[in-house]
């Protein structure tokens, strides 16, 4: 557990003083998130130690309320000090606004992931809080609902097709998880015979609506474009991950129309130490797949049946905004994965 929270939690104090001085020590911790935790990924031995998968982690279930509760509060520092007067000002804003979002990227992403499959309603709860102020709610919904039951299949809209751009991809896993997500919630209200007034996207809306307003009291117009920025550049690495974590890897759609189940194939994974530990595990894709509850240091990575990328997932994410390279580096890597099973 002690990489987890060294990896998750030293960013916190240097976020704030990035919000607060702006200019060159925002540029140092954006470049601490981003750079020197891909050189330490490179230089670190990787690491392919599975922990007993039946163990409870109570301390991990603790960080992962802890980070949820702690995102919220980073989320009113960044929109009061970044749109506001006594933090950075000028073009110092910018390394801290994109510090913010890779943080809330890399690690307030990963742990509302965690939270949303968790069986606790608080925990579940947290995570849609979190994921509501990123503007991005209605991901609470598709992810459990749509992209875990059609993973690696063309009914998924969170799944890029191979040779599909990442941009391609972006318009159409956010266009088709929202609609999809709020087609398989309405749909099961009403199954449920339960009203529409109680429908989770209303609190999805309603809620991005009153992070809007809160922005407008902390830093008024000011505050709702750091708000919009960061949560725009959130959501990006969060549509990236999903993107570099399922490429081009298909699930097979049997003759009588039921899908094959899930397996270790159908996700790419990452031993990357450091980057691991920052995004909760995040990066041992296939395992969380075929055992969505499992809880994130008990998630097991195996090269021997799990496609591993060639990098980290991070920088696997860079890569992917050039999709010529992108397609480079990845077909062969996926034809010669597909060759060997």
């Amino acid at each position: 557990m002690i990489g987890f929270l060294i990896a998750t939690l030293i960013p916190i104090p240097l976020l704030i003083l990035a919000s607060a001085m702006g200019g060159a020590v925002a540029w140092a911790v954006l470049a601490y998130l981003t750079v020197f935790t891909a050189l330490l990924d490179h230089v670190l031995p990787q690491n392919w130690r599975n922990h007993d998968a039946t163990e409870e982690f109570r301390a991990g279930h603790g960080l992962s309320i802890a980070l949820g509760v702690m995102h919220l509060f980073l989320m009113v520092i960044a929109v009061r000090y970044l749109g506001g007067p006594g933090g950075a000002e000028g073009w110092g804003v910018l390394p801290a606004v994109l510090a913010f979002g890779v943080y809330f990227g890399q690690v307030s992403h990963p742990n509302a992931h965690e939270l949303i499959h968790r069986s606790g309603k608080e925990a579940v709860q947290l995570g849609k809080i979190v994921y509501t102020s990123l503007l991005f709610g209605h991901h609470a919904s598709s992810h459990p609902k749509v992209h875990h039951v059609y993973v690696a299949t063309p009914y998924d809209p969170n799944t890029a097709l191979l040779g599909e751009s990442f941009y391609r991809f972006f318009v159409r896993a956010w266009i088709g998880s929202f609609r999809e997500g709020m087609r398989i919630e309405t749909h099961d209200l009403r199954r449920a015979g339960r009203p529409l007034s109680s429908h989770p996207y209303i609190g999805y809306v309603l809620g991005a609506l009153a992070m809007v307003g809160l922005a407008w009291l902390l830093a008024g117009a000011e505050g709702i474009g750091i708000l919009v920025a960061i949560a725009g550049f959130a959501q990006v690495q969060i549509l990236l991950s999903d993107y570099v974590q399922h490429y081009g890897l298909e699930r097979e759609e049997r003759s009588d129309g039921k899908l094959a189940p899930v397996r270790a194939q159908h996700s790419w994974n990452s031993p990357h130490r450091v980057t691991s530990a920052m995004m909760l595990n995040a990066s041992r894709h296939s395992d969380h797949h075929m055992h969505p509850g499992r809880i994130y240091p008990s998630l097991q990575i195996d090269p021997d049946i799990m496609p591993i990328l060639p990098r980290s997932l991070p920088v696997m994410a860079m890569i992917a905004l050039v999709p010529g390279w992108w397609r480079r580096v990845m077909n062969p890597h996926l034809l010669e994965w597909q060759s060997d099973i």
